[in-house]
């Protein structure tokens, strides 16, 4: 029977390949961020082509800037605050990392109680913040016929809510569109693909300060 080699040399022999070959720990690159955009038909993209949506353009403008960014499309057209409120639990990914919350327009247009609709944009915002995801609360504007007091009082949900839980407030998702017929589809309420992208253009900085707001991620 053949002796093996002194345990001497076997140590020797493998603490050389250690110094000529060093080990290197492989470091998994960070994930990249996941924005949930929680809203209405204005988010789900109500008249439009897949690709041209707004979570769709969104993630492409920042893909644009060099930012790896996904975000998901959680939008429902028709729904109201209430009624967003009944399906967050499910219509919230794991491995979320930030909300865009864009709902109220259709509260307006049905008249719903002003304080109403706060309280159910108040209780979806709790219940993400509990998640500990940052959120950018983007606000919507009453029809003037709704009458002065409506419309006033209609603003203030966005920036009341904003300040109190310390939200990333874009006060009027539809700014710079809602007037200008070429960006708006017939209805004269969703924006077409070419609104979607000034949306996008004018909203840009508020979801840089959301992004910057985002935990780092293993």
């Amino acid at each position: 029977m053949k002796r093996g080699l002194p345990l001497a040399v076997v140590i020797a022999a493998v603490g050389l390949l250690m110094v000529l070959c060093p080990m290197h720990t492989i470091e998994a690159e960070p994930r990249a961020p996941v924005i949930v955009a929680f809203g209405d038909s204005l988010t789900a993209g109500f008249g439009l082509p897949q690709g041209e949506t707004f979570p769709v353009q969104l993630e492409a403008a920042l893909e644009a800037r060099g930012a790896s960014v996904s975000v998901v499309n959680a939008g429902v057209s028709g729904d109201t605050a209430g009624a967003a409120l009944k399906r967050l639990d499910w219509a919230l990914p794991q491995g979320a990392n930030a909300v865009i919350i864009e709902l109220g327009g259709n509260d307006a247009l049905e008249g719903i109680p002003t304080e109403a609709i706060k309280t159910s944009l108040e209780k979806i915002i709790e219940a993400v913040q509990a998640k500990g995801l940052p959120i950018l609360l983007a606000g919507m504007e009453a029809p003037r016929n709704m009458g002065k007091d409506y419309v006033t009082a209609f603003a203030a949900i966005y920036t009341d809510l904003a300040a109190r839980h310390g939200l990333v407030l874009y006060p009027f998702f539809l700014d710079g569109v809602v007037l200008d017929d070429s960006l708006m589809q017939g209805d004269g309420i969703h924006p077409n693909a070419k609104g979607v992208a000034r949306i996008v253009e004018l909203i840009m900085p508020k979801v840089d300060e959301l992004l910057a707001k985002v935990k780092p991620q293993d």
